[in-house]
Formats: structure tokens, C-alpha cells, sequence
């Protein structure tokens, strides 16, 4: 009998260590199924069409953000000025006349900021080899202090009409931003995981000392990671303005944490080399549902930063497991 039980252990370990990386990878795809089953029986009401496509105007923006965040995080750095990017994204396109002819140069001028912002990241944490915590801050204090010069602490003006549809309209129940996402997530997604480039960046970010042996341009690939970031920030604080409407100097505070969060929980390492595109939009999926489920039921909104709280933790505990 004993004998047994003995060998039945050992078959039970395989099996769990079997199951092990398909939960690593797959887990958070269940978590959002749990979130959802939560919803249901918690709080009806969140299946209704209008609650729906609020909540994906709001997953939009900060997918954009995770999607560049990611990115940054799969060569082993953080960005902390993707909130104050966006914010100067959407204070320049309320800077214009407000119409709708605006727009070219809007993009054209917050793609060019959010670049630029990229470039002094990167160049900071390869070439000055500043830490990307300090380098991320400076460009972000920066960033607020050149938007508060311009604005005087009290911006003005309108998003262009165009833009405002695009950040908070819908086409019948399908909201207009998600078209967004989508132009950004796929091409991210087909390039990082399906090319050549892409298995560069993720050697990269496991081991720079490998990619210098293989011959890469490892410099030039973190600034790009950088650049990438910085771009979708902006695109990002676009749309965030078009869903406000009137903007202030803090549009998209709090998504430089809410962004590393999605991306960790979607299952990038903090240490680099491993996390897909899909994985870190289901991780801001996570978070926008747990702040949604806790207003549908009718909870004081000071519990959104309790339950933000809960899943950053258990979004350490899952990295350090992992």
C-alpha cells in the first residue's frame, strides 16, 4: 500500500509541473473569465450594451499604453513618463482651433513629442547609462513642467469633433476607439512574435550579452523599444482627450503604474525576454473590469484603489512564483 502511494506522488508532481507553464502563460485569459463570471452573478447589470461599450472606451487608452509599456519591459526597462506623454498629447491637440482641419497637424505634432520623449529615454538608459526609473521620471517632471509652462496651469479649448468621436462615440454598440487598438496591436504583435526583428528584441531584453555576441544592435534596439513606447503614449493620450473632451494637465495619471501592472499580469517578466501583445491587453482588461464591477455594485469608488491594490499584489506574488 505504501509502495503505492509512493509512486502516485511522483505522478502527481509531473502532472501539476505539466500543468505549471500552461497556467503561467494561459492564466490570465482565466482570470478574465473569473472576473467576468463575477460580474455576472454580482452585478447583472454590467452584461447591458451601454455598460459593455463604456467599459471598452476605457480599456482602449490604457491597452495602448500596456501595448508600448510592454514593449519597453521585454528589453528590461520601465517608462514612468507614458502618463505625462499622454497628457501633453492631449493638452497639444486642445492647443489648436478645435476643428476637425486641425487634426494632421495634431497627430503629426504629439506622435513627434511622444518620439522625441522615446529618444531621451533611450538615449538616457543606453548611452548614460541611467537607470530607466530615474531616466523615465526626469523626462516625465520635464514633460509636466513644459506643459504647465505652455498652458499656465489651466489649459483651454476643445478635442476637434472628429477626435472626440473617436474617443468616446460608438458605432451602434461598438465603440469607435477599438478600431485603434487594433491598428496598433496587431502590427506590434505580428512583428514581435512572428519576425525576425522580434526574436531579436526578446533575446535582447533575456540576455544583452547574448544579443552582442549574435551580433545585434542591441544600443539601438532598446532605444527603439523606447521610441515605441513613447508613440503609443501619445496616440494613447489622443484618444484618452477625445473620451474627456476638455482635458486638464493630468490626463492619464496613474496609467505609468496601471500600465506595468497590465503588462506583468499579462505575463511579462520584469526581468525581459518574455510576454505577447494579447497577454498585456488582457491584463488591462483585468484591471478595468475590477473597477468597474466594484461601481455596478455600488461600492464608495475609494475601493477601486483597494482592489487595484489586491491585484498588484497578487500580480507580484505571480511574478515571483513564476
Amino acid at each position: 500500500m505504501t509502495v503505492s502511494v509512493e509512486h502516485a506522488r511522483p505522478g502527481r508532481g509531473a502532472a501539476l509541473a505539466g500543468l505549471m507553464p500552461a497556467l503561467s502563460r494561459y492564466g490570465i485569459y482565466l482570470f478574465v473569465l473569473v472576473f467576468l463570471l463575477v460580474a455576472a452573478i454580482a452585478a447583472p447589470a454590467f452584461f447591458s450594451r451601454s455598460n459593455l461599450s463604456n467599459l471598452v472606451l476605457q480599456i482602449v487608452p490604457l491597452a495602448i499604453v500596456a501595448c508600448g509599456q510592454a514593449v519597453v519591459i521585454l528589453v528590461k526597462g520601465l517608462d514612468l513618463s507614458v502618463s505625462s506623454v499622454m497628457a501633453t498629447a492631449a493638452v497639444v491637440a486642445t492647443s489648436f482651433s478645435g476643428h476637425n482641419a486641425d487634426i494632421p497637424m495634431i497627430v503629426l505634432v504629439s506622435i513627434g513629442m511622444g518620439l522625441s520623449a522615446g529618444l531621451v529615454n533611450g538615449f538616457l538608459v543606453v548611452k548614460r547609462n541611467v537607470s530607466p526609473f530615474l531616466a523615465t521620471l526626469a523626462t516625465m517632471i520635464v514633460l509636466q513642467g513644459l506643459r504647465f509652462a505652455w498652458t499656465h496651469g489651466a489649459p483651454s479649448g476643445l478635442m476637434p469633433p472628429l477626435l472626440h468621436r473617436m474617443g468616446a462615440g460608438t458605432w451602434g454598440f461598438v465603440p469607435v476607439n477599438l478600431p485603434v487598438l487594433l491598428a496598433v496591436a496587431i502590427p506590434l504583435a505580428f512583428v514581435l512574435h512572428r519576425t525576425t526583428l522580434g526574436r531579436r528584441v526578446v533575446i535582447t531584453g533575456g540576455n544583452s550579452m547574448t544579443g552582442r555576441l549574435l551580433g545585434y544592435p542591441v544600443d539601438a534596439i532598446v532605444i527603439g523599444a523606447y521610441v515605441v513606447s513613447g508613440v503609443l503614449a501619445a496616440i494613447a493620450g489622443i484618444v484618452l482627450g477625445g473620451y474627456a473632451q476638455i482635458v486638464d494637465n493630468w490626463v492619464g495619471r496613474g496609467f505609468e503604474l496601471d500600465s506595468i501592472v497590465a503588462a506583468v499580469l499579462g505575463g511579462f517578466a520584469l526581468s525581459g525576454g518574455r510576454g505577447t501583445i494579447a497577454g498585456a491587453i488582457a491584463g488591462s482588461v483585468v484591471l478595468a473590469l475590477a473597477a468597474n464591477i466594484v461601481l455596478l455594485i455600488g461600492l464608495p469608488v475609494q475601493f477601486q484603489i483597494i482592489l487595484k491594490g489586491l491585484v498588484i499584489v497578487f500580480a507580484a506574488a505571480a511574478y515571483a512564483k513564476r
